[in-house]
This record gives C-alpha cells, structure tokens and sequence, in this order.
C-alpha cells in the first residue's frame, strides 16, 4: 500500500496548524517569507490570491508527493485591505471603523504538488456591533490586537463585538476548513478519513 501524500503548511501560523488539527490532519509547517505589500490598484481578492500563490511556491518542499497548503487572510473595509495595525493608536482607529457595520473577510487559499496548481478564494461577512471605546480601550490593552489583520481575533476576546457572520467563521480565523476539506479529498489527502466517516451509507 502507497503511504499518503504528505501537507506541507507554508506558514509557521499556531492558528492554521490547530485548525487542521481539528479535522485529524497534521500538517509540517514550513514558513515561507514572502513580500505582502498589496501592489499597486491591486483589489483585495486579487491581493490574497497572489500572496497565497507567493507563498506556496516559496516553500521549500522536500518531497516528490508533499501536497503544500498556503494561505493568506484580510480584513476589508469599503474595499480597502486592513493589514495589521503598526501600533495600538492604529488598531484602536480599525476597531472603531469596523464598529457598528458589517465588513469582508478574505482569505486566499493556494495548493500546490509539483506540477499541479490550484487556488480559490473564499469571503466572509462579519457584522460588529457598536463598539464603546471604554471596550476598545480594554481589548488592547489585552494585546491580541497587535498582531491581528483588521486589529482583532475573532477567536478571542473580539468574539464580543461579533453581532453576526455570513459564510465561513473558520476562514475569519485563518483557514475555510469546509473548501480546504474538499479540495484535500480531490487531491487524494482525505480519502481514509473520508470513507471513516461515510461507512454507515
């Protein structure tokens, strides 16, 4: 019997590693550093896409039948792409923006095995409701903010300003585990657990 293929997590990201955790997969993250300054008229959607391909392609993959999984997340407001805050007078202007309304949350998602390619993009819409700034004020100072694209977590302590979500929650945390899922079964990575799961049919 041929061994399974092997996922090669181009990010060193504790959040993606756990998320595919939860669906029984362990992945060997290999960080791969790549420029993620948005290009020039370069839309959000395009922007994650591009980086997730970058980053794929700079992962250095040992193997012939390593499968690698890249992906990249944003935060988008009125079309524009909140990157991580440089300071907290930064993220507290973010939070205060995406109070009250409703913003997108992209994340680009790149697979990649020797000649075979794909990549595809999924969006999310997370509401917030209004936002005090005694709580802006209280979740910096708890630092998950600084790090954070669009300044916030929303697996963390943000979960309070969350009033709504449309699509995707694991995609807002860093991976679409539904369309990541899917695409591992056609690349032959999920088959086992895959028929685990249908043996009552």
């Amino acid at each position: 019997m041929s061994s399974s293929p092997r996922l090669v997590l181009a990010s060193q990201s504790p959040r993606r590693l756990a998320l595919l955790a939860q669906i029984g997969i362990d992945a060997e993250p290999r960080p791969s550093h790549v420029d993620e300054t948005p290009l020039a008229n370069e839309d959000a959607a395009a922007y994650v896409l591009r980086v997730a391909r970058e980053k794929a392609l700079a992962c250095n993959s040992a193997g012939p039948d390593d499968i690698v999984l890249a992906a990249d997340t944003a935060v988008v407001v009125d079309g524009q792409i909140l990157g991580k805050p440089v300071d907290r007078i930064d993220a507290a202007n973010m939070l205060r923006r995406l109070a009250g309304r409703s913003h997108q949350v992209m994340t680009g998602v790149a697979l990649g095995k020797q000649a075979r390619s794909e990549r595809f993009l999924v969006t999310t819409e997370v509401t917030f409701g209004p936002i005090g700034e005694a709580q802006i004020q209280a979740y910096l100072a708890t630092g998950e903010a600084d790090d954070k694209a669009g300044a916030y977590g929303i697996q963390g302590w943000a979960a309070q300003f969350v009033s709504g979500i449309s699509g995707s929650y694991s995609s807002v945390v860093g991976l679409p585990l539904y369309e990541v899922a899917a695409k591992l079964r056609e690349w032959g990575l999920m088959d086992h657990g895959a028929r685990q799961e249908s043996g009552d049919e």
